[in-house]
């Protein structure tokens, strides 16, 4: 197996869409406005038959782009994929799965690769094996999301979304894909932010080709393709802090109470009130995270008449209290201090 690894880590925030969006925008747009990805791994793999790879669970969605020649994924049950040149895979949720030259090669881990760092850092070689079997090109990149995974948009995810012939249904991505590559090779000044604006591309389209497919039944086709729901969600996405009673919701889809809720609960698979909670807690999430707003300002921006009664819903939806994401932050903030150590 011969490996060759082009890599390089981006830390600067960029959204998936960048637009102002109208009311009348397809509902996923909607639900994906809050989506960022906040930072990058690329990777250019080149191998030689035979050859496996394990990639282990990692907390971040994981991609992988077939260039050249056809390869095999082993999937979440253990089943052999064939994927084809123009094929491509998205994790959302980083799940452990392995690629390989065919399903009877001993797949390795990639921590097992011995990087030789060249190039300043931004060019790692990987070697060993066979170099004379058929070669296989593929494209991987690793994503971290601004979002955790308990967060709903990422929870109506599938743990795997296989795009067949994406080259053909996006003829653009092999173009970005080998514009992220000369951006590692070319090291200028800015590379970091042209590679996240490129792979916030590359995402949006892996995500709009698997929902346009239709592949599935369930989570973001359902949602995107029930006009109702869709109109729902959208809604609530557009302005999570909103008053969203079960009654408003059902306003916005012009039906009665039971058969919205029936409805939001069969395609969404929980209750109007536990997503709009859930949406409301993540917000809130970010807001004492990112934004480091004190805990009164954002009891006060949800609605509460209490800092104790917002703590009691945060902790019930998040697991922890908002105190705890604030005393993290202070000791975080503490270590960063110039003449501090950390633990």
């Amino acid at each position: 197996m011969e490996v060759t690894f082009w890599s390089f880590h981006a830390r600067k925030p960029a959204m998936l869409d960048h637009s102002s969006t109208p009311v009348t925008t397809h509902p996923l747009t909607e639900m994906l406005r809050g989506l960022k990805i906040e930072g990058v791994d690329y990777v250019r793999c080149r191998m030689t038959e035979p050859w496996g790879l394990v990639f282990p669970a990692r907390p971040k969605a994981q991609f992988h782009f077939v260039a050249e020649r056809g390869c095999w994924l082993r999937t979440l049950d253990n089943a052999w994929v064939r994927l084809e040149p123009g094929d491509a895979v998205l994790l959302p949720r980083g799940a452990e799965h392995a690629l390989a030259s065919s399903p009877d090669a001993f797949p390795a881990p990639v921590e097992n690769c011995q990087f030789e760092p060249v190039c300043c850092g931004i060019l790692d070689t990987c070697s060993g094996g066979n170099s004379n079997g058929e070669e296989t090109v593929l494209f991987g990149a690793g994503m971290t999301f601004n979002l955790d995974s308990q967060h709903p948009l990422l929870l109506m995810m599938p743990e795997l979304m296989q795009m067949h012939e994406l080259a053909t249904d996006e003829p653009a991505i092999p173009h970005l894909l080998e514009a992220m590559t000369s951006e590692l090779a070319l090291d200028r000044v800015g590379a970091g932010g042209m590679l996240t604006r490129l792979a916030d591309v590359v995402a949006a389209a892996l995500i709009r080709n698997w929902v346009e497919k239709g592949c599935g039944s369930a989570g973001w086709v359902a949602a995107a393709r029930d006009p109702g729901i869709g109109r729902v969600l959208a809604a609530i996405h557009r302005d999570p802090t909103g008053d969203w009673t079960v009654e408003a919701l059902a306003n916005v889809m012009h039906a009665s109470r039971s058969a919205f809720a029936l409805r939001f609960a069969n395609v969404v698979g929980q209750t109007p009130a536990r997503y709009v909670a859930q949406l409301r807690m993540q917000e809130a999430k970010q807001w004492l995270t990112r934004d480091r707003l004190k805990i009164a300002v954002v009891a006060r921006r949800l609605g509460y008449e209490s800092e104790a009664a917002f703590s009691r819903a945060f902790k019930r939806i998040i697991g922890a209290p908002p105190s705890h994401f604030r005393a993290t932050l202070t000791a975080a903030s503490n270590d960063q201090q110039p003449g501090s150590t950390a633990p």
